[in-house]
Protein backbone atom coordinates (compact mmCIF):
# COMPACT_ATOMS: atom_id res chain seq x y z
CA UNK A 1 0.00 0.00 0.00
CA UNK A 2 0.96 3.54 -0.70
CA UNK A 3 0.62 5.39 2.41
CA UNK A 4 0.51 9.23 1.66
CA UNK A 5 -0.28 12.86 3.33
CA UNK A 6 -2.00 14.98 1.41
CA UNK A 7 -1.13 18.18 3.10
CA UNK A 8 1.10 19.50 5.15
CA UNK A 9 2.54 22.82 6.35
CA UNK A 10 5.91 22.00 7.43
CA UNK A 11 8.76 20.33 5.91
CA UNK A 12 12.27 19.75 7.60
CA UNK A 13 14.94 17.09 8.68
CA UNK A 14 12.65 16.28 11.98
CA UNK A 15 9.60 16.32 10.00
CA UNK A 16 11.31 13.91 7.16
CA UNK A 17 12.08 11.50 9.77
CA UNK A 18 9.27 11.80 11.53
CA UNK A 19 7.67 10.73 8.41
CA UNK A 20 9.43 7.85 7.60
CA UNK A 21 8.94 6.41 11.08
CA UNK A 22 5.42 6.59 11.09
CA UNK A 23 5.78 4.73 7.93
CA UNK A 24 4.52 7.22 5.39
CA UNK A 25 5.47 6.50 1.53
CA UNK A 26 4.69 10.68 0.55
CA UNK A 27 3.98 13.74 1.61
CA UNK A 28 2.27 16.50 -0.21
CA UNK A 29 3.95 20.25 0.93
CA UNK A 30 1.68 23.34 0.36
CA UNK A 31 2.80 25.56 2.66
CA UNK A 32 1.09 29.14 3.30
CA UNK A 33 2.13 32.23 1.09
CA UNK A 34 5.16 30.59 -0.54
CA UNK A 35 5.68 30.39 -4.21
CA UNK A 36 5.80 27.68 -6.13
CA UNK A 37 9.09 27.50 -7.31
CA UNK A 38 10.47 27.35 -3.82
CA UNK A 39 8.00 24.88 -2.78
CA UNK A 40 8.99 22.76 -6.06
CA UNK A 41 12.97 23.18 -4.72
CA UNK A 42 12.04 22.68 -0.87
CA UNK A 43 10.14 19.33 -2.04
CA UNK A 44 12.91 17.93 -4.56
CA UNK A 45 15.69 18.85 -1.42
CA UNK A 46 13.67 16.30 1.12
CA UNK A 47 12.51 13.58 -1.64
CA UNK A 48 14.60 10.59 -1.82
CA UNK A 49 14.23 6.91 -1.92
CA UNK A 50 12.11 6.29 0.73
CA UNK A 51 9.75 9.42 0.91
CA UNK A 52 8.65 11.19 -1.87
CA UNK A 53 7.89 15.11 -1.10
CA UNK A 54 4.38 16.39 -3.77
CA UNK A 55 4.23 20.33 -3.65
CA UNK A 56 1.35 21.87 -3.77
CA UNK A 57 -0.42 25.20 -3.41
CA UNK A 58 -3.02 26.43 -0.89
CA UNK A 59 -4.35 29.27 -2.58
CA UNK A 60 -5.94 31.85 -0.68
CA UNK A 61 -8.54 33.05 -3.09
CA UNK A 62 -10.94 36.18 -2.23
CA UNK A 63 -9.74 38.73 0.17
CA UNK A 64 -8.92 38.00 3.57
CA UNK A 65 -13.02 39.09 5.07
CA UNK A 66 -14.05 36.35 2.31
CA UNK A 67 -11.60 33.67 1.14
CA UNK A 68 -11.82 30.14 0.42
CA UNK A 69 -9.31 27.59 0.59
CA UNK A 70 -8.44 25.69 -2.83
CA UNK A 71 -5.37 22.51 -2.97
CA UNK A 72 -4.43 22.33 -5.87
CA UNK A 73 -1.36 19.65 -6.81
CA UNK A 74 0.18 19.63 -10.48
CA UNK A 75 0.89 23.05 -10.91
CA UNK A 76 3.23 23.45 -13.85
CA UNK A 77 3.10 27.65 -13.28
CA UNK A 78 2.44 29.91 -10.04
CA UNK A 79 -1.21 31.03 -9.09
CA UNK A 80 -1.04 33.44 -6.40
CA UNK A 81 -3.18 34.08 -2.88
CA UNK A 82 -5.73 36.63 -3.20
CA UNK A 83 -7.60 36.02 -6.65
CA UNK A 84 -11.39 35.90 -6.82
CA UNK A 85 -13.01 31.66 -7.09
CA UNK A 86 -13.35 31.98 -10.88
CA UNK A 87 -10.14 33.31 -11.85
CA UNK A 88 -8.50 30.42 -9.97
CA UNK A 89 -10.55 27.84 -11.28
CA UNK A 90 -9.96 29.10 -14.61
CA UNK A 91 -6.29 29.20 -14.15
CA UNK A 92 -6.23 25.91 -12.97
CA UNK A 93 -8.08 24.41 -15.63
CA UNK A 94 -5.71 25.84 -17.63
CA UNK A 95 -2.85 23.72 -15.82
CA UNK A 96 -4.80 20.30 -16.08
CA UNK A 97 -4.79 20.72 -12.17
CA UNK A 98 -5.89 18.26 -9.36
CA UNK A 99 -8.13 20.43 -7.20
CA UNK A 100 -8.49 19.31 -3.54
CA UNK A 101 -11.15 20.79 -0.84
CA UNK A 102 -9.37 20.69 2.30
CA UNK A 103 -11.42 21.29 5.55
CA UNK A 104 -15.17 21.82 3.81
CA UNK A 105 -17.38 24.40 5.46
CA UNK A 106 -15.10 24.79 8.20
CA UNK A 107 -15.04 28.20 9.66
CA UNK A 108 -15.12 31.00 6.75
CA UNK A 109 -12.52 29.75 4.89
CA UNK A 110 -13.65 27.25 3.15
CA UNK A 111 -16.02 25.75 -0.20
CA UNK A 112 -18.98 24.13 0.56
CA UNK A 113 -21.51 22.24 -1.54
CA UNK A 114 -23.22 25.19 -3.23
CA UNK A 115 -19.55 26.08 -4.56
CA UNK A 116 -17.98 23.06 -4.78
CA UNK A 117 -20.75 21.78 -7.05
CA UNK A 118 -20.62 25.08 -9.19
CA UNK A 119 -17.18 23.40 -10.16
CA UNK A 120 -18.21 20.16 -10.69
CA UNK A 121 -15.62 17.85 -12.58
CA UNK A 122 -12.55 20.48 -12.01
CA UNK A 123 -12.82 19.65 -8.15
CA UNK A 124 -11.42 15.79 -7.47
CA UNK A 125 -11.86 15.40 -3.96
CA UNK A 126 -13.31 16.42 -0.60
CA UNK A 127 -11.05 16.06 2.92
CA UNK A 128 -13.17 14.09 5.20
CA UNK A 129 -10.81 14.43 8.35
CA UNK A 130 -8.65 17.29 9.52
CA UNK A 131 -6.99 16.61 13.01
CA UNK A 132 -7.75 21.04 13.60
CA UNK A 133 -11.53 19.95 13.06
CA UNK A 134 -14.12 18.81 16.22
CA UNK A 135 -15.64 15.90 15.66
CA UNK A 136 -19.02 17.76 14.00
CA UNK A 137 -16.25 19.20 11.43
CA UNK A 138 -15.24 15.99 10.28
CA UNK A 139 -18.89 14.27 10.36
CA UNK A 140 -19.98 17.19 8.13
CA UNK A 141 -16.84 17.16 6.12
CA UNK A 142 -18.25 13.19 5.18
CA UNK A 143 -21.31 14.65 4.47
CA UNK A 144 -20.23 17.48 1.97
CA UNK A 145 -18.12 13.78 0.27
CA UNK A 146 -21.24 11.64 0.05
CA UNK A 147 -23.85 14.48 -1.13
CA UNK A 148 -21.14 15.69 -3.93
CA UNK A 149 -20.11 11.96 -5.01
CA UNK A 150 -16.58 12.98 -4.62
CA UNK A 151 -13.77 10.76 -3.51
CA UNK A 152 -12.83 11.45 0.33
CA UNK A 153 -9.19 12.20 1.51
CA UNK A 154 -7.43 12.92 5.17
CA UNK A 155 -4.91 14.81 5.81
CA UNK A 156 -2.37 16.30 8.88
CA UNK A 157 -2.56 19.61 7.97
CA UNK A 158 0.23 19.60 9.80
CA UNK A 159 1.24 23.27 11.20
CA UNK A 160 3.19 21.60 13.63
CA UNK A 161 5.65 18.53 13.59
CA UNK A 162 3.95 16.24 16.38
CA UNK A 163 1.01 16.02 13.81
CA UNK A 164 3.10 14.45 11.07
CA UNK A 165 1.66 10.93 10.77
CA UNK A 166 -1.51 11.34 12.51
CA UNK A 167 -3.64 10.71 9.18
CA UNK A 168 -2.95 9.59 5.96
CA UNK A 169 -4.97 8.41 2.72
CA UNK A 170 -3.92 4.98 1.63
CA UNK A 171 -3.62 3.70 -2.14
CA UNK A 172 -3.12 0.54 -3.67
CA UNK A 173 -0.71 1.77 -6.65
CA UNK A 174 2.66 2.39 -6.20
CA UNK A 175 3.28 5.82 -7.78
CA UNK A 176 7.14 6.93 -7.92
CA UNK A 177 7.05 10.80 -9.28
CA UNK A 178 4.90 13.74 -7.55
CA UNK A 179 3.07 13.79 -10.89
CA UNK A 180 1.43 10.52 -10.24
CA UNK A 181 0.82 10.68 -7.12
CA UNK A 182 -1.52 14.15 -8.25
CA UNK A 183 -2.90 11.77 -11.00
CA UNK A 184 -4.16 9.25 -7.97
CA UNK A 185 -6.31 11.86 -6.77
CA UNK A 186 -7.29 13.47 -10.01
CA UNK A 187 -8.58 10.07 -11.72
CA UNK A 188 -10.31 9.57 -7.97
CA UNK A 189 -8.18 5.96 -7.66
CA UNK A 190 -9.61 3.27 -4.56
CA UNK A 191 -8.13 4.82 -1.44
CA UNK A 192 -9.12 4.29 2.19
CA UNK A 193 -8.51 7.33 4.88
CA UNK A 194 -6.74 6.65 8.15
CA UNK A 195 -5.81 8.17 11.69
CA UNK A 196 -4.25 7.56 14.53
CA UNK A 197 -6.29 7.16 18.07
CA UNK A 198 -5.95 7.50 21.40
CA UNK A 199 -4.86 10.11 24.28
CA UNK A 200 -1.81 11.19 22.04
CA UNK A 201 -4.20 11.82 18.98
CA UNK A 202 -6.28 13.64 21.03
CA UNK A 203 -3.87 15.60 22.57
CA UNK A 204 -2.53 16.49 19.18
CA UNK A 205 -5.44 17.29 17.60
CA UNK A 206 -6.37 20.03 20.72
CA UNK A 207 -2.82 21.07 19.63
CA UNK A 208 -3.47 22.11 16.22
CA UNK A 209 -6.96 23.78 16.79
CA UNK A 210 -4.64 25.91 19.35
CA UNK A 211 -2.24 26.64 17.10
CA UNK A 212 -5.19 27.83 14.62
CA UNK A 213 -6.60 30.38 16.82
CA UNK A 214 -2.84 32.21 16.89
CA UNK A 215 -2.55 32.03 13.04
CA UNK A 216 -6.28 33.77 13.36
CA UNK A 217 -5.31 36.55 15.41
CA UNK A 218 -1.56 37.68 16.50
CA UNK A 219 -0.80 35.75 13.20
CA UNK A 220 -2.76 36.98 10.60
CA UNK A 221 -2.52 41.02 12.59
CA UNK A 222 1.26 40.80 11.92
CA UNK A 223 0.73 39.69 7.62
CA UNK A 224 -2.17 42.41 7.09
CA UNK A 225 -0.23 45.38 8.83
CA UNK A 226 3.47 44.37 9.89
CA UNK A 227 4.97 42.11 6.79
CA UNK A 228 3.78 43.93 3.71
CA UNK A 229 2.66 42.95 0.73
CA UNK A 230 2.92 38.65 0.57
CA UNK A 231 5.21 36.90 -2.21
CA UNK A 232 2.03 35.05 -3.35
CA UNK A 233 0.72 38.47 -3.62
CA UNK A 234 -1.13 38.74 -7.16
CA UNK A 235 0.71 42.27 -8.16
CA UNK A 236 3.99 40.61 -7.35
CA UNK A 237 6.28 41.07 -10.08
CA UNK A 238 6.45 37.84 -10.43
CA UNK A 239 3.33 37.02 -11.47
CA UNK A 240 3.93 39.89 -14.44
CA UNK A 241 0.44 41.25 -14.40
CA UNK A 242 -1.28 37.85 -15.84
CA UNK A 243 -3.86 38.04 -12.46
CA UNK A 244 -4.42 41.76 -12.68
CA UNK A 245 -7.69 41.56 -14.00
CA UNK A 246 -9.42 38.94 -10.85
CA UNK A 247 -7.00 40.19 -7.95
CA UNK A 248 -9.06 41.17 -5.13
CA UNK A 249 -6.57 44.21 -3.84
Amino acid sequence: MFRVDPHVKILDERVVDRAKRRGLDALVYAPHFVRLPEIRARARRFTDDELLVVPAREVFTGSWRDRKHVLALGLSEPVPDFITLDGAFAEFERQDATVLVPHPEFATVSLGIEEIETYGDRVHGVETYNPKHRQLHNDRAKEVARETGLPAFGSSYAHLRGTIGEVWTEFEAQPTTAEAVAELFREGAPRRVFHRSGVGHHLRRHAEFAHLGYENTWKKIDRLFLSGTEPTHPRQVAYEGRFDDVSCY
